[in-house]
């Protein structure tokens, strides 16, 4: 499968990403730098990476959802592209109006990095074929604006409609509805705050986060 990662100044997680895609598929993603308007032919999937995209100025990943290459992402998505935005790169698929919702600053204002539990609300996506619904996964976080919010009316519908791929195991911020991974109403993009690319072998702890890769791989094709 032929892939890709957008690179922002200030990503710091777009190697770890393409490691863990070339990992997976065997095959090196094409790093595609901001300012290009195009994309490569014959994508299977467009990876949005964590980090602090252009300094996380005006609010994380506002910029970056403005820049030259989103205006393909975007367009890519719509036509059903499968895109993953991780961390920073969901804050972006927020702010580019791919997803719901947006990302603000944690509630105790300090950066978390650690490993979570997760619950895995559906497995019936592109992204979480490789999983069982209500399986508890581990994928550590690293961020310091990572708290999703919602109004009522919309974490109503998209629990409804089954968007959400996964939830902290563990109550966030005082919230039992505490959203780690969430999909669009296709399907077909999904941002989550914690990192699947940093789950993928045993040297990581574990490979919780491969399955992710994997999943869609066999559903793509190789």
């Amino acid at each position: 499968m032929k892939t890709a990662v957008i690179v922002f100044p200030g990503s710091n997680c777009d190697r770890d990403l393409a490691v863990a895609l070339e990992a997976v598929t065997g095959t090196r993603p094409a790093m595609i730098w901001h300012a290009d308007t195009t994309l490569p032919d014959g994508l299977g999937m467009i990876a949005v990476p964590g980090g602090f995209s252009y300094g996380d100025y005006l609010r994380s990943g506002a910029i970056a959802a403005r820049s030259p290459i989103m205006r393909a992402v975007v367009e890519a998505a719509g036509k059903g592209m499968r895109v993953l935005g991780v961390c920073n790169g969901f804050q972006v698929l927020t702010e580019a109006g791919l997803l719901p919702g947006a990302l603000m600053r944690n509630a105790g204002l300090n950066f978390v990095c650690r490993d979570v539990a997760l619950t895995v609300e559906n497995a019936q996506s592109a992204f979480t074929s490789g999983y069982d619904a209500g399986e508890t996964v581990s994928f550590p976080v690293a961020h310091h604006d990572g708290n999703y919010v919602a109004d009522d009316d919309t974490l109503d519908r998209v629990e409804g409609e089954g968007r959400v791929a996964f939830r902290y195991a563990e109550p966030v911020n005082g919230s039992a509805r505490a959203i780690a991974g969430l999909l669009n109403n296709r399907g077909n993009v999904l941002g989550m705050m914690p990192h699947p690319e940093r789950r993928i072998e045993a040297a990581h702890g574990g490979d919780d986060g491969r399955r992710l890769f994997e999943g869609l791989l066999e559903l793509v094709g190789a």
